[in-house]
Parts: C-alpha cells; structure tokens; sequence
C-alpha cells in the first residue's frame, strides 16, 4: 500500500482517465479493497493456514509481476524456481521460524544460480543477481508475514489468537497510514517530497501518515495486544518511514522500468506490487518490534 499519497500535481505522460487529485479510481480501488480484506479476515478468524495460502499466492503473483517488468530492461528472472522457492520460504518460515527462513533462503538462492546455469554465459551474471535481488526482495521479506502469523501457533484462529492479533495490527497500521496520507496529501500536499522519483507525494501527506500511524499503533498495541503505549508510538513511527521509504523504492523500480504500474491485476490499484510495495518495507522490523517487546 502507498502511505505519502499524492501534492494534486498534474502527472506529465501518456493521457488517461482523469480520476481528480486522488490519482485513482477511487470506486474501483474501494471495491478491490473491501473484496481482499474481506479474504484475509475470513482466512485469519477462522482457519490461519488458508491465510498462508493467501500470502503464497501473492508471492507468485508478485514474482511473475517482477519478471514481467523486469523483461523491460532485457532481464530475464527464472520464474519457476523462483515461485516455488518463494512458497517453501513462506511455509518453512510459518512451521519452523526465522533460522529456518535463513537456511530457505539461502538453498532457493542456490538452486537459482544453478537453475541459471542451462541458459549458458551471455546475461548470467545479470539474471542470477536480478533473481537474487527478487527472491530477498519478494519471498523473503513477505515470509516475515509467516513468522509473525507463527507467533500464535500454526493451527486455528480468531481474535485470541497472538499471531492474528499481530497481523490485524500490522495490516490496520498500513491501512491508517494510507488513509492519513490520502487525506492530508490531497487537502494540504503542496511541498513535493522526492519530486524526481514520485512527484505526486508531499511532506504534507507524509506528516498525516505520521499521525494516522502513530494514533493507529498506540491504539492497537494498547487495546488488542494489551501492550505497552511507547510500543505504539514505535510501532507507527517504523511503520510510516519505512512504508515511505518502500513505496519510493518501487517507484523508483517503475521509472528505471518505463512502467507505470507492475500490472492490472487489482482494479483500481494497479499490479499487486504497487500494493505490496509498504507492506514489504514494514513487515520485517515490525515482526522484530512484536517479538521481542509484546509477545
């Protein structure tokens, strides 16, 4: 999810519809959201491992979004075991934890290098480090969602449940810090944040992400997770620079591209990657926060 939305500047390329200062098909993008959120809280109250199901289909799709602009620039990922180590990363980081995460990575790694190996000398050294770059980038980061799910156990469900507590609450502080910066961004944006790398987000929409974010940490961390209130205030903090610094990292993937969005596989919002971009940047020390000063 994008957290520092948009200063209302005009976006200067290929004409299209014109969706106000929103830059976006808010109705579209309502409903793609209400239909994935409604998946993802049925999977956490009632059966977790279908949640995990969700995250391993989204490691797919992302990595075949990737693959797709990457070709842009000539870049050819080996998409099979790139998929299939993704979803081993996913499910051996949900049964046995982080120091397994290690090892999968490191295996998936390997075999990609091998993989590459049948393509011959000419772009090796490029494929194998774009796949590397992917799998750390993909895979890896979004099996910390499988680690933090974990902390409650591996099987059922439900809001009693730790790991579904910390994944509600890693998902509503995302959710506050794109509705914060929507807010101020389009109401107040007028200071450009990174005019070169996305010019339509403003220090404005950034300092209403902060507060979302902080309000919304505070809150969950206190109220669900009966945790301390400088957690919270920590909580939202990381959330709201790293989901920043996440976004401007894909955009900037997209412009070295040429590529407006990864794909439009989700109605309103684009490719799944223009989606996933904050919530891959914050999921990591997220899960380090919970870990070691709630759970």
């Amino acid at each position: 999810m994008s957290t520092t939305p948009s200063s209302g500047q005009p976006a200067a390329s290929v004409p299209q519809k014109d969706h106000g200062r929103a830059g976006r098909d808010l109705k579209a993008a309502v409903g793609s959201a209400v239909v994935l959120l409604s998946a993802i809280a049925a999977s956490l109250l009632i059966w977790k491992p279908a949640f995990m199901a969700i995250v391993a289909i989204a490691v797919v799709v992302a990595v075949w979004e990737l693959r797709k602009g990457l070709l842009a620039k000539d870049i050819d990922l080996p998409e099979q075991p790139l998929m299939v180590g993704g979803v081993v990363m996913v499910v051996v980081a949900y049964l046995w934890g982080s120091a397994a995460l290690v090892t999968a990575t490191a295996v998936a790694a390997l075999v990609i290098m091998l993989w590459l190996l049948r393509r011959g000398i000419d772009g090796y050294v490029k494929n194998a480090t774009a796949s590397v770059f992917s799998l750390v980038y993909l895979p890896f980061l979004g099996s910390f969602v499988a680690l933090l799910l974990a902390e409650g156990g591996r099987n059922g469900g439900g809001l009693d449940d730790k790991g579904v507590q910390g994944i509600i609450t890693f998902i509503l502080v995302t959710i506050a810090s794109d509705i914060g910066g929507y807010i101020a961004g389009v109401l107040f944006g007028k200071h450009p944040m990174a005019p070169v790398i996305s010019p339509k987000k403003s220090w404005e929409g950034f300092a209403g992400s902060a507060i979302a974010t902080v309000g919304a940490g505070v809150a969950l961390v206190v109220y669900l997770l009966e945790g301390d209130w400088w957690i919270g205030v920590a909580l939202g903090l990381i959330a709201v620079v790293m989901a920043t610094l996440g976004d401007l990292c894909e955009s900037v993937i997209k412009r070295d591209l040429g590529i407006k969005d990864m794909s439009q596989v989700i109605p309103g919002h684009g490719g799944l990657m223009d989606r996933l971009d904050s919530l891959l940047a914050t999921i990591a020390p997220i899960w380090l926060l919970l870990h070691y000063g709630v759970f």
